[in-house]
This record gives C-alpha cells, structure tokens and sequence, in this order.
C-alpha cells in the first residue's frame, strides 16, 4: 500500500471536511476565498465564547484578540513552510517534510482527533438544545429508559448515521456551506432577544478572574482552529501571494463576530451563562427559537464531512477496502463510538475546552511554530524571530498542559456520583 498516497486523499477529505464545503477549483477569487477562510473560522465555537469570557472576566476579550493574533501568526507560518518546498499541498505535507513520516502522522493524528471530538460535540450540542426545546421528553429504547438530553443524542445518531454512508459527499458540501450566514443568523437573533424580547443587558460581570483563565484560553483557542485548511486555501488562490491579506480579514471578521456574542451573551447573563448561549435564552421568543434552530440544523449537515476523513482512514487499512457493506460497518462503528462517547461525557463546554487544550492548540499553535522552525530557520537564522517564536512554545505548552488538565479535572468531577 502506498502511505503517501493513500495520506493525500485522505487529508484532501479532511480539509474539505473542516472548511465545510465542497472542494475549491483552481483559480480561487480573492473574496471567495475570504468566504472560505471565514466558513472554516465560523463553527461552534460561537455558542461557547460568551461562557468563556464569564470564566475570565471583561478582560478576557484581551486574551480573545490575543489568541486570534497568535493564531493568525503562526497561519502566516505554514504559509512560509509552504513557501519553501512546492511539493507542500497540504498541513501533514509540511510535518512530513519538516519530520519525515513520523512528522505526517503525527500531524494526521492530532487532526483526526480533533475531527472525532468536534463530532462528539455536535452531538452533544444537538442532545442540549433538543432537551431545551422538549424538556419533559424521556425515551424508552428497548426497556431501557433514557433521560430527554440523552434520548436526543442517541436519536441525533440515528439521523446522521445514513448521511456517514455516502461516499460522495459534493451535496452535503454544498449544504454546509451556509455555516457564515448561519453564525450571523445566531448572532443577530441573540442580539434581538437582549433588545426587543425583553431580557435586557443588565449584567455587569467582573473585570477579571485567573481561575477561569485555562478554561477560556482553551475555549477562545478552539474557535480559531482552521490551520489544517489554510494550505488548502492558499493553494486554491489565482494569486498565492495575496493569501496574508485573506488571513488577516477572515481574522478580523471572526474575531468581531466571535467578540460580539461574548459582549452580548454577558451583558444579557452574566455569572449565569451556561456552557452554550443558546441554553440561556427563554424558550418562548421568537428569537429563541430562531437560534436554537439555527444551531440544530448545522450539526446535522456537517457530521458526516467531519468523519468522513477518519473513516476513509480505517478503510484503508482494510484489504476490503473497496466493499460497500465494510465501509457501512466501518462509519456505522464510528458513529456508535462517537455517540458512546457523547453519553459518557456530555458535558459541551469541557469538551470544548479539552479540544481547545490538547488538540487545538497544538495543531494550531505548536506544531506550525515546529516547523517552522526545522524547515525555514533551520537553514535561515533569524535571532529575533527565534526567540519568538521559541517564547510562543513555551506559553503554548504551559497553556495546554494546565488548561488540558482543568478541563480533565472538570469532566472527572462531572462523572464520577456525587
């Protein structure tokens, strides 16, 4: 089996899986490439980021515009990585040639991870919303009674599960693609619940809090993870050098959407924000409803390109690779895993800040900044950059490592009785 090839086409899945539409063609425009790059950055992150800044505090939208700087930096990274060898299409491409094979697996791995717990969030988020919309719902599966949130994360998979089954993914692409439209329908309807529904924006919250500070840092690092797609996009482009400019305005934009539900979702709820926003909002509005719907329909169409990947993955690793019935029994497998998981860990916000920790982080901080550093500065010394970026390193692993264990030591506290 040819490992190169077969690593091509699966991250070539996962990057259309994570930017949530369909492949870009050759000669990509500049604003819709802007399009793609802000699709990629606008995910679900959105419903956290109010939460987030209640962990630390107003000043918390500091560490916001803080993280988005850092990430948009080390974007610019994998743009010069890029830069240095034209056999580079993809972000296991860079680790491969900075590290070799090990370096490409290592990338695929923390990408297929992130991939899988998205998955479970989606779930999980389906099972909150779908229990604040019905909360006197229960379920009794095989005498086996469920509680409403679980009862709807077990139906949620049920639902998605025949979309995993399709190997051609062009359709659902194409239906995910309104994830943008989707954040500012969120954003807005918010917005009008605080301002014409009556519930106001009458909380004041507190300046700062460095005990909340590892949660929202993982949280905040979680909404700007779309480095696995930005060689894909820059590749795309009609003009390549003009990618800086397409970073630095998908950046600003998220930033600002992202900024403005923190802002609105903490002026309307305060020390009482749940781990989604939407969880907040008094189910009898108009505008409630309107974003809770919003938020279900979005999971449902984007689970099966956000395991697509990692199923195509397993397959190969099989000799029956090209049976249907083995790629059914395969993504079926993995569907159940990831429902399994939801059940076991339903708790939205410490996942979150768990993938924001350990995975985001890392695939979106420390690993462009090593690199880098082997691939460019190994044979260009740049003192000052180095320093940096060696700097960068060190506050990332510090961040990961004591924000990785908060969100363990939460969801640990969660699941065991109490």
């Amino acid at each position: 089996m040819s490992n190169s090839y077969n690593v091509e086409k699966i991250e070539s899945q996962s990057q259309h899986a994570q930017s949530h539409e369909s492949p870009p063609t050759k000669g990509t425009t500049f604003i819709r490439t802007c399009f793609n790059g802000v699709n990629t950055l606008s995910g679900v992150g959105i419903l956290s980021v109010p939460y987030a800044l209640s962990k630390s505090g107003w000043l918390g939208l500091l560490v916001l515009v803080f993280v988005a700087l850092l990430c948009f930096y080390t974007g610019l990274l994998l743009r010069r990585c890029m830069d240095s060898d034209p056999r580079i299409k993809s972000y296991p491409d860079i680790g491969q040639v900075a590290y070799g094979g090990k370096g490409r697996v290592m990338v695929s791995t923390f990408l297929y991870l992130e991939l899988f717990f998205v998955a479970v969030e989606f779930l999980i988020m389906e099972g909150d919303n779908l229990h604040k919309l019905f909360p006197t719902e229960n379920f009794d599966v095989f005498g086996i009674k469920f509680g409403g949130k679980q009862g709807f994360i077990l139906m949620t998979g049920l639902v998605v599960l025949p979309t995993t089954w399709l190997k051609s993914l062009g359709v659902l692409a194409y239906v995910s693609a309104g994830g943008v439209m989707a954040s500012v329908i969120l954003v807005l309807a918010v917005l009008w619940g605080g301002t014409f529904d009556g519930i106001g924006f009458h909380e004041r919250g507190e300046l700062w809090n460095w005990s909340g500070l590892p949660t929202a840092i993982s949280l905040f690092t979680f909404c700007y993870c779309g480095h696995a797609v930005f060689p894909t996009l820059c590749n795309s482009m009609k003009d390549k050098s003009q990618f800086p400019k397409v970073l630095v305005v998908c950046f600003i934009l998220s930033t600002v959407s992202y900024g403005s539900m923190a802002i609105f979702g903490y002026l309307m709820f305060g020390e009482h924000l749940k781990s989604q926003v939407t969880l907040n909002l008094p189910t009898k509005n108009i505008s409630s409803k309107i974003a809770i719907c919003t938020t279900l329909i979005n999971p449902i169409t984007k689970y099966a390109l956000i395991v697509s990947p990692i199923a195509t993955a397993v397959e190969e690793t099989f000799p029956f690779r090209e049976s249907k019935s083995m790629s059914c029994l395969v993504r079926t497998c993995l569907v159940i895993s990831t429902v399994l998981v939801a059940l076991v860990v339903p708790y939205f916000g410490y996942v979150m800040a768990f993938i924001g920790a350990f995975l985001s982080i890392t695939v979106s901080i420390l690993l462009p900044c090593l690199c880098y550093l082997k691939i460019v500065i190994g044979f260009k010394k740049f003192r000052a950059e180095i320093m940096i970026i060696l700097i960068i390193l060190l506050i990332g692993t510090l961040v990961a490592v004591v924000g990785t264990y908060t969100a363990l030591t939460d969801i640990i506290k969660e699941v065991q009785p109490k």
